[in-house]
């Protein structure tokens, strides 16, 4: 089938005096033409700046429409199915979700290096566990039992994150390209599962890359800059492809839309934002928050954006009302990381320089759950993709691994 999609490789910098919605139209042979509302910005002349894109760009837009949009289709078929469930199932169900979340405890704590720990996350297959620290290295542990698996050496300033490939550890082989770490001199490693060293490096930044995320796909990878710039790159060509300015300081977290469609970045300029990979535009400005934004995540559901501050609350935003929802007094510190549940986003796991992380019931998003127990801040918090398993990574240089007490 021939897809036609309207399609800019061109991005937009000028002065941010306003906001101007349009409507770009996806047409899908055997489909029904769907609405998608962009945005570009414009200064007090009505002056459009544009600067032209690569042409790897335009094929990157398009290929992105032709992996969202069945993507799209897919998570609608089956919101669909769900909502003809019966609603007492549904309250069964719920219940007994918020009945196991109220039990988690601690099952196991690991000093993981002689410096803090600044994030961490599980493996697709849920039995691995990667850290990355101050001290510049990356770990793998086994999980559950936290065994040391192997040290990945290859920065020399503080790493900032480390994630894994979406298919690592289910149909890649080990060799392949898994896992993805930056740091604070501006490098960006890739690695794979066998070697303790890195496979190849993304080169280009010249400021401190905080945070890094995989697109649902795999094939590309977005990394947030203090360059006040957030940066798409082409992982089959080891090429950046966007180097996307809008906020007016650091850029500290960017995250991808389920459907691989929409990109969110945050940082130091206390507001997110969320920008269509397919034409370029922002197409939704998350200002609400007082201070820092750190911490950004998609629901599963396609429509729900959560941002975590350090104001100490997290805002909950509709992109289809194009507003804050809810703002949950989550803790009496700033927020560092959250995570919506990944296949039903029933419920919200965030983290926080208080000491703890917690759990959040949806909807109404009541506290379900705090988990206590670190001695100093707690960095980053994860949840395993079997739901069997929580880590939390710690400023006091342990990682504590929580599930539901027998």
């Amino acid at each position: 089938m021939d897809l036609c999609v309207c399609v800019c490789a061109f991005w937009c910098v000028s002065c941010m005096n306003g906001l101007l919605f349009c409507n770009a139209w996806f047409v899908h042979q055997y489909t029904n033409v769907a609405v998608l509302n962009t945005a570009y910005w414009y200064d007090q002349e009505d002056t459009v700046w544009y600067h032209e894109g690569l042409q790897e760009l335009v094929d990157a837009r398009y290929w992105l429409a032709e992996y969202s949009i069945p993507r799209a289709m897919a998570r609608l078929a089956k919101e669909r199915e769900e909502s003809q469930r019966p609603g007492a199932e549904k309250a069964a169900r719920t219940q007994e979700l918020h009945k196991k979340l109220r039990k988690l405890a601690n099952s196991c704590s690991q000093v993981g290096d002689d410096r803090p720990i600044s994030f961490c996350q599980f493996s697709p297959n849920s039995k691995l566990l990667a850290t990355a620290s101050w001290s510049g290295l990356c770990k793998l542990w086994s999980v559950p039992d936290c065994e040391l698996v192997r040290v990945l050496r290859g920065h020399n300033e503080k790493a900032g994150a480390i994630v894994f490939h979406p298919q690592a550890t289910l149909s890649l082989s080990p060799s392949s390209l898994a896992m993805a770490s930056c740091a604070a001199d501006g490098s960006v490693c890739l690695w794979n599962l066998e070697s303790d060293t890195p496979i190849a490096e993304l080169e280009g930044h010249y400021s401190r890359v905080s945070r890094l995320n995989y697109h649902p796909s795999g094939r590309f990878i977005g990394t947030a800059c203090f360059d006040c710039s957030w940066r798409l790159w082409d992982l089959e060509t080891h090429t950046e492809v966007l180097h996307q300015e809008g906020h007016s300081k650091p850029v500290y977290n960017v995250c991808f839309h389920p459907d691989g469609s929409l990109v969110g970045s945050c940082g130091m300029d206390a507001c997110g934002r969320v920008w269509d990979l397919r034409t370029g535009k922002c197409v939704l400005l998350l200002d609400g928050h007082l201070k820092n934004v750190l911490a950004m995540d998609f629901s599963p559901n396609g429509f729900h954006v959560a941002t975590g501050s350090d104001d100490h609350t997290v805002n909950v935003w509709d992109l289809r009302r194009k507003r804050c929802i809810y703002t949950i007094p989550a803790h009496d510190n700033l927020v560092s990381h959250l995570k919506f549940q990944e296949n039903a986003g029933n419920f919200l796991i965030t983290s926080s320089y208080d000491n703890t992380a917690k759990v959040w019931a949806h909807p109404g998003w009541t506290p379900l759950k705090t988990l206590a127990g670190h001695e100093g801040k707690v960095m980053c918090i994860d949840l395993s993709p079997d739901e069997q398993y929580y880590a939390t990574a710690s400023y006091d240089r342990t990682f504590k691994l929580w599930e539901k007490e027998v």
